[in-house]
């Protein structure tokens, strides 16, 4: 039997006063998704975070998603977007995360995101190729003020920190530092440090800062980076499952994970990653792909999104769209149609949190329960009960 995985991003949450103390997925009108939660097996799921974390991240809920233990594989936000990014990486090689900011003479940060700068190429190219101590520094052009950078070279290490924070609006931009006492991430933080130093002096001059400030808008002076991973091979998906996998996803950091993980990426017309992102287009994309594969992951973002721009409304509208779409797949046979999110996000403090996610294993069997609604309340009631994120894949192969 073929698997389908749809991943809604950020889909629970918590009830909402708007919506009459209900959370959007309870608010909104699911029938498709009501069906397949009541003639199949649904349950609640514990989303993976490190004891460090305030709550779930995207990248190690995948991982856990996908049934591969982020304590022992995670390799580093920075390299699942570089891969995403069709970057090539090496064993040993450096990524990192990174943003165009507006620091004033003291290196102040103005706007972690220079206004949203978009169009960065031209201060991409004055900044790429620096070598510092035999480092390469290789900068990729991302959705507007993102970019990601790639450290190339020998005596490198991932553990370093600093560099940007969510709430360091105000503050002076901080020096990468090591994390270890090792003398691969002291020198990785010292070359590090010289490159966001040299940037910052070619990006203050730049021509097109210097064009930015005379109309008025924030210069794309700084870069602020954060994320760092160090690459190194994964086991395939095909080596753990034996299953031949497709990957339908608009993120990068979504796409970079597959490809880490062996996955093809699918390609589905008008696929944004956004709230505007094409439904159809990406359900089409599973019935076009289904003879070619055994396992196709479905990536689908916008409840994240509106929940982090608080809009409660939209967000129980979008999960609405989302149930029309997904009525086109019911009469697929042999196929068990998995859906579930990566976490929570909370359209009251518009951040991630530790609410129980939903999910629903269906494989076209009747089953006797009319009564459940696929709502984080509802799947409470379900045949699988609570579970551990990194369980999912054995409950969907019943392994």
């Amino acid at each position: 039997m073929k698997t389908v995985l749809i991943i809604l991003d950020g889909l629970s949450d918590k009830p909402v006063k708007k919506l009459k103390n209900r959370t959007p997925l309870e608010a909104a009108k699911t029938p498709n998704l009501d069906y397949l939660a009541s003639n199949g097996v649904c349950g609640l799921i514990e989303s993976f975070y490190f004891p460090w974390q305030k709550y779930p991240r995207s990248d190690t809920a995948h991982l856990a998603l996908f049934g591969y233990d982020p304590r022992v594989y995670y390799l580093g936000r920075g390299v699942y977007e570089a891969v995403g990014e069709n970057i090539r990486m090496k064993k040993g090689e450096v990524a990192l995360r990174a943003n165009f900011a507006t620091v004033d003479k003291n290196l102040k940060i103005l706007n972690r995101r220079a206004g949203r700068i978009s169009n960065t190429g031209a201060l991409i190219k004055a900044i790429s190729g620096i070598k510092i101590k035999g480092i390469k520094f290789s900068v990729t052009e991302s959705l507007g003020h993102r970019a990601v950078l790639v450290l190339k070279g020998k005596g490198l290490s991932s553990s370093i920190g600093g560099g940007d924070a969510d709430k360091n609006i105000g503050i002076k931009a901080k020096s990468i530092i090591a994390l270890d006492k090792s003398k691969k991430a002291k020198f990785t933080a010292e070359v590090l440090n010289e490159f966001l130093k040299q940037t910052h002096d070619i990006l203050k001059n730049h021509s097109l800062n210097k064009k930015r400030k005379g109309k008025g808008l924030l210069p794309a002076n700084y870069l602020l980076v954060r994320g760092a991973g160090e690459f190194r091979k994964t086991p395939s998906f095909y080596e753990k499952y034996k299953l031949k996998a497709g990957c339908i996803a608009a993120g990068h950091i979504y796409k970079g994970i597959a490809k880490v993980l062996g996955m093809d990426l699918i390609n589905a017309q008008g696929a944004t990653g956004g709230v505007d992102t094409n439904l159809p287009g990406k359900i089409s994309s599973i019935k076009k792909n289904f003879k070619k594969y055994d396992f196709i992951f479905c990536h689908i973002k916008a409840a994240d999104i509106l929940s982090e721009n608080g809009d409660c409304v939209g967000k129980m509208k979008f999960i609405e769209k989302i149930d029309k779409n997904i009525g086109s797949l019911l009469n697929i046979k042999d196929t068990r149609i998995v859906v579930t999110a990566d976490h929570s996000t909370s359209c009251q403090t518009k951040k991630h949190c530790t609410e129980l996610i939903p999910v629903l294993i269906y494989e076209h069997q009747k089953s006797e329960n009319r009564e459940i609604k696929f709502s984080e309340k509802s799947c409470k009631k379900g045949k699988l009960k609570k579970f551990k994120q990194i369980k999912l894949m054995t409950k969907i192969l019943k392994k």
